[in-house]
């Protein structure tokens, strides 16, 4: 936040909003407050594991800016509030990044070097499974200096999906499913 109200009033902030927002089922993915003439522009990215649309955002936006009008002190002035999901080149940072890119491709830097493209498995707090080249490859979080999903134009194939869905189990025989569902790119 980089012109936020100092101390107590930022601290307070933060918590008005994550509360609002948290109350609502999303995550606050971040705030930040910039100056932008005699106004404040207030920007809250918000996020959940089954992603959120425009009616979402519209919700959120609706009850954040409620709940800063109640408290009008913290801002102390006029503001313009903009909420939004987080973009498609965010990087996965958390745990819960890496759980709402499952079966989406995503290139990683390793902290040791070198880069791994590869579609995302299972997530827990300490790490991730990537389908690299055909195997499943487990990283931990430490390992990884940064990672963003790539985007794609066509759905995952079915071979890919069924691997990471096993874990790598062989095959079962029975034939995959075609056009059960429809993730695309946000």
């Amino acid at each position: 936040m980089s012109d936020v109200p100092s101390g107590q009033d930022a601290a307070e902030l933060e918590t008005i909003v994550a509360g609002v927002v948290g109350d609502l089922g999303y995550d606050l993915e971040s705030l930040d407050v910039q100056r932008a003439g005699g106004r404040r522009v207030v920007r809250v990215v918000v996020d959940r594991d089954s992603g959120v649309g425009l009616d979402e955002i519209a919700e959120a936006s609706r009850a954040v800016s409620a709940a800063l009008d109640e408290r009008e002190q913290v801002l102390a002035g006029p503001y313009t509030l903009e909420v939004t999901s987080p973009g498609v080149d965010r990087p996965l940072t958390r745990p819960r990044h890496w759980r709402r890119a499952r079966h989406r491709l995503v290139r990683t830097r390793l902290a040791e070097g070198g880069e791994l493209t590869g579609r995302v498995g299972d997530a827990d707090d300490e790490g991730v499974t990537l389908l690299v080249d055909g195997s499943l490859r487990r990283l931990a979080f430490h390992e990884v200096e940064r990672a963003v999903v790539e985007v794609e134009f066509r759905q995952p194939p079915v071979d890919e999906l069924k691997l990471l869905d096993l874990g790598g189990a062989a095959d079962d025989g029975a034939a995959p499913e075609q056009g059960a569902s429809e993730e695309r790119p946000k």
